[in-house]
């Protein structure tokens, strides 16, 4: 598949989260566990059939170090949820591409270049605008602001940790292994904080099982497989269009009605990220001639 469509394909999945959360209306972090261990599950049979299990001791480690950092990113990001509103939350777990670019360029010395900070700064732009300027006027230095900075911290090394080893093993052994150390990490969590994930109606369920194919399975394969071959600060700026279709999703499946500044905003988002893959100039004259 073209990565750049794999990249699209896995964003519209991971876009239906909110809808699943919102439709089970059940703990969050009971949500997170259930969205990855369902997935697993169904990876499990397909692993062992076709003999994805085999790994090296470096890439297991690499793999189960990168589901706990995915499993800290959902359940930090939920945790500030409690904490401050669901806009304010969105909008900081969303610095990822920022992390992801100055993380690269700090450890690995490698320059993201003019295109992606200004494609980055308008798609920010258009976050602000999105979940409304008032909010961000009114921030103030709490628990939940930090929570929810450092699961945009989480969010940017995850993708990090995924770029740098979907070269040297197979994306499902990968997804197979990280979505077992996240599963784990987030039963310890649930049960840490006393939620009750077993005693659930059909509706919940089902929620569940949608996030879990939909969100976690057929979303994460295919962003993995992306990174593959975009480069991972391309990945994160992309990451920041799910807030978009969300919205999009909330208006078709909910019934929420979008606002001026959410359609302003949305727009904003999607044209910075454009920028980002945007060649330039002395590049595309190299190509021409």
């Amino acid at each position: 598949m073209n990565p750049k469509l794999s990249l699209a394909i896995g964003v519209l999945c991971i876009s239906f989260s909110p809808i699943f959360v919102k439709l089970a209306g059940v703990s969050p972090l009971g949500g997170a566990f259930y969205r990855v261990a369902v997935a697993w599950v169904c990876l499990v049979p397909f692993c062992i059939i076709k003999n994805k299990l085999r790994v090296s001791r470096k890439q297991l480690i690499i793999a189960l170090i990168a589901g706990i950092v995915f499993a800290s990113d959902v359940a930090v990001w939920n945790i500030s949820l409690l904490k401050i509103s669901a806009t304010v939350s969105t909008l900081i777990a969303n610095l990822a591409p920022v992390w992801v670019g100055l993380i690269s360029y700090l450890l690995f010395k490698k320059k993201s270049g003019k295109l992606f900070w200004i494609g980055t700064f308008i798609a920010i732009c258009g976050m602000v605008i999105l979940v409304g300027y008032q909010h961000i006027l009114h921030l103030e230095l709490n628990e939940g602001i930090l929570l929810a900075t450092l699961a945009s911290l989480f969010y940017a090394i995850y993708i990090l940790i995924t770029k740098n080893i979907m070269a040297d093993i197979d994306v499902f052994s990968f997804m197979f292994y990280s979505m077992l150390s996240a599963s784990l990490f987030l039963l310890i969590i649930n049960c840490f904080m006393g939620n009750d994930i077993i005693h659930l109606s059909t509706k919940v369920w089902l929620c569940f099982i949608g996030m879990g194919l939909i969100c976690q399975l057929a979303g994460w394969l295919t962003i993995n497989y992306s990174l593959r071959y975009l480069e991972s600060t391309k990945v994160a700026i992309t990451l920041l269009s799910q807030t978009v279709f969300a919205g999009l999703m909330a208006a078709a499946f909910l019934s929420e009605r979008l606002e001026l500044n959410e359609i302003i905003g949305s727009v904003i988002v999607l044209a910075g990220i454009a920028t980002t893959f945007l060649k330039p100039r002395n590049q595309s004259n190299k190509i021409v001639s």
